[in-house]
């Protein structure tokens, strides 16, 4: 081994790691499975994608790093080309099945938001929300699709707006959503912050969870056990995730040939943010005068 490290670029805002847990989770399971081989993760956040490539290019250069995870992936990604032009082993986490010139861990994001609508649809919930992440990452369309597919099947309606995953984003989409017409009885979140954004939001509109509107967030978090209530989430043990995408990036830097690897299952966890659905409040009619 040469750098001693996993490569890791982030193109997104800095700020936003402080807002969710996600990668700092990941991070972390990876840290605990390279530690036995004395290597760490070099995390690197930049501006955009073309950032995000230069950086490879520099670090195969340099020999600075022993391999690269690539997240974040979009339609038709063009970073996914320049992968066979390096030295470095990588490995793509997400993204599709086939295609992809890497090893990879598939994450099914599909059979996730068909439980989610199931779960709803049980408790009754007919007019569905979903405030997603950007639309040009591959699992959000992914997600986008199959939350269309599963809820037109059930005769459910269903409205998504995009969102960055930041608090603000989940505060601002929150309150255009319930102060539509047609308000939903559930809303589901692409992440723990924008869903504890919405909380707070749902309360400064007069809709109490759980008796008037239900929230389930997407990957579990500290930030979801501790919200009150609890908030309902679409689980996944990500620091497994990360231990997992470790042992995947010792395969691919000692020569193994490119596969895919699934990530465990994501699972419904119910706690209070979710509750049978009441009837939506329609807007309130003017009183008499006297």
């Amino acid at each position: 081994m040469t750098g001693a490290a996993v490569g890791l670029v982030l193109a997104r805002p800095a700020r936003l790691l402080g807002e969710e847990a996600f990668f700092m989770e990941l991070v972390a399971g990876m840290e605990e499975a390279l530690s036995s081989v004395d290597l760490s993760v070099l995390l690197h956040v930049v501006r955009d994608h073309e950032a995000e490539v230069a950086t490879w290019r520099r670090w195969d250069r340099d020999r600075l790093v022993d391999a690269i995870v690539v997240a974040d992936v979009t339609g038709d990604d063009p970073r996914l080309q320049v992968l066979s032009q390096l030295q470095l082993p990588a490995v793509v986490l997400g993204g599709p099945v086939q295609g992809l010139p890497v090893a990879s861990i598939f994450v099914d994001d599909d059979a996730a938001a068909r439980a989610v609508v199931a779960g709803l649809a049980e408790l009754g919930h007919r007019d569905l929300a979903r405030v997603s992440g950007p639309r040009r990452l591959w699992h959000t369309r992914q997600r986008d699709l199959a939350f269309a597919d599963e809820c037109a099947r059930r005769g459910m309606g269903v409205r998504v707006v995009e969102g960055d995953y930041s608090e603000e984003a989940g505060t601002r989409l929150t309150r255009a959503l319930l102060e539509g017409e047609r308000t939903p009885t559930a809303i589901v979140y692409d992440n723990d912050a924008m869903a504890a954004a919405g909380l707070a939001q749902a309360a400064a509109c007069g809709r109490p969870v759980p008796s008037q509107l239900s929230i389930v967030a997407w990957d579990d978090s500290t930030l979801c056990r501790l919200a009150s209530p609890a908030l309902s989430v679409i689980a996944v043990d990500v620091h497994a995730m990360g231990e997992q995408l470790a042992g995947v990036v010792l395969g691919a830097i000692a020569g193994d040939p490119p596969q895919v690897h699934r990530a465990a299952p994501h699972r419904l966890v119910l706690r209070g943010s979710t509750g049978p659905a009441c009837p939506s409040p329609s807007p309130s009619a003017p009183e008499p005068l006297p």
